[in-house]
């Protein structure tokens, strides 16, 4: 086969000396495996050889680990594909080169050997858990950011089988009320606009354990979507907003909060108060306090809720810490407690709401019900150590019996003989001539060895 020029100017030929399988080639930010031998064009002298090492060669397509011409190159081989790479010095290591292998201003040419690739990876935990192909390059540098609107088509598939294909408009971060999956939203956020993406998604980022009956998925299914991002507006960025319009998106996060609150969706309101609170953070306002005030309540009954009490109680501390005082504060954490089990700090709590409100009936309800179960706990204790030690009583005993049962019986026939185990000397003369006489006792020891 004949030489392809690949930089339009002659730089970087490929020639190709084996075909590779299907029709998909690596796209940026995936990380690519290879073989590869490099030599002069100038002689044929080997420089490099990865299999010379018997270790592939990896990187990561178009972020600038390589020379130029391996990232031009690289993204247009398929799986297996074997080729040639001409490399000029401008798209090489240039004219200072790279001593003392590869001289300066050289002409390189590269055997290369595709043996796969991973896609790039956006997961959080960078645990391959979303996998990014891109199929189709957006326009410009703008992303969308966590709370932008955006217009996408999505195809998911499951094992070749397509479960949905539509359009849909959401909030990122609020993809849960149209359907769209965790993972989507993580990766529409490195999306630009007019891009087509393959993106695969593992349990945890689609349907987790549970699946999607209704679509077709099974519980724990690692599954496959084509997304293409139409249209964005990004959500404005709280550093380019004056106080006022800050506290506008945060009183709209928080109406937001509550509406989704009301309709039972307890983990979108969490989101929402999380947004609010990120528009709040930096003013020290009075009314910012209030807010915050409001939102981190708001927060700790989400919690209580979902039954994530420790959460509940972090939230009512923070709340507490901008009033010491707040009484749905110091209700909400003794709940929080007392659901933990700490049932003397609950009914600290609860008895503090009393000192502000001696009225509060809820809060006497739960002093009664901490009370209660504070005797009941010490009862039982009671109970368990009254039969440990009952149980360390009778262990002794038997300890002691045992202990008994093993010492000699000195009323028998032998009774007033020195036995051997009783002898801490070879017997006397005296000992010999007197063999029944009786064992002295422990005042009259010195008599013993007479």
């Amino acid at each position: 086969m004949t030489f392809v020029d690949l930089s339009a100017d002659g730089g970087v030929q490929k020639q190709i000396l084996q075909e590779g399988t299907g029709v998909e080639t690596p796209s940026s930010g995936c990380t690519v495996s290879l073989h590869y031998t490099g030599t002069l064009d100038s002689d044929g002298k080997q420089f490099d050889s990865s299999r010379d090492r018997n270790e592939p060669f990896e990187f990561k397509l178009n972020q600038g680990s390589v020379i130029k011409a391996f990232d031009m190159g690289v993204a247009t081989m398929k799986l297996g594909e074997r080729c040639v790479l001409k490399c000029a010095p401008e798209y090489a290591y240039g004219a200072s080169g790279s001593p003392p292998n590869i001289p300066p201003n050289s002409t390189l040419n590269f055997e290369l050997e595709m043996l796969g690739w991973k896609g790039e990876d956006l997961s959080p935990k960078s645990d391959l858990g979303i996998e990014r192909f891109v199929q189709k390059v957006g326009e410009g540098k703008r992303t969308p950011n966590d709370g932008a609107f955006v217009k996408i088509h999505l195809v998911g598939q499951h094992e070749g089988k397509v479960f949905e294909d539509r359009d849909v408009e959401f909030t990122i971060g609020e993809g849960e009320e149209v359907g769209v999956v965790f993972g989507v939203e993580i990766a529409l956020e490195k999306f630009k606009k007019a891009e087509t993406s393959k993106l695969i998604l593992k349990p945890q980022f689609a349907f987790g354990a549970d699946g999607k009956a209704d679509l077709g998925v099974p519980a724990n299914a690692t599954v496959e979507y084509i997304v293409t991002l139409k249209e964005f507006e990004r959500e404005p960025d709280s550093w380019n907003l004056d106080d006022a319009e800050r506290m506008e998106q945060a009183k709209l996060f928080k109406e937001k909060g509550t509406s989704y609150f009301k309709e039972n969706k307890f983990k979108l309101a969490l989101k929402m108060y999380e947004k609010s609170l990120g528009f709040l953070s930096s003013s020290d306002s009075e009314e910012s306090k209030q807010s915050k005030l409001t939102v981190y309540l708001n927060k700790a009954l989400c919690h209580q809720k979902l039954n994530e009490q420790d959460e509940a109680k972090d939230a009512c501390n923070e709340a507490l810490n901008i009033d010491s005082k707040n009484v749905k504060a110091l209700y909400r954490r003794g709940q929080s407690r007392l659901s933990l089990g700490d049932l003397e700090k609950a009914l600290e709590d609860f008895t503090a709401v009393r000192e502000i409100e001696p009225e509060n009936k809820a809060a006497l309800n739960q002093v009664t019900i901490c009370k209660q179960k504070i005797k009941n706990y010490n009862e039982q204790q009671k109970k368990v150590f009254a039969n440990m030690f009952t149980k360390f009583a009778k262990s002794d005993k038997q300890r002691e019996e045992e202990w008994q049962s093993k010492q000699p019986d000195v009323m028998k026939a032998n009774f007033g003989e020195w036995r051997d185990d009783e002898r801490e000397h070879e017997p006397t003369r005296f000992e010999q001539e007197n063999p029944d006489v009786i064992m002295l006792s422990e005042s009259l020891k010195d008599f013993r060895n007479m």
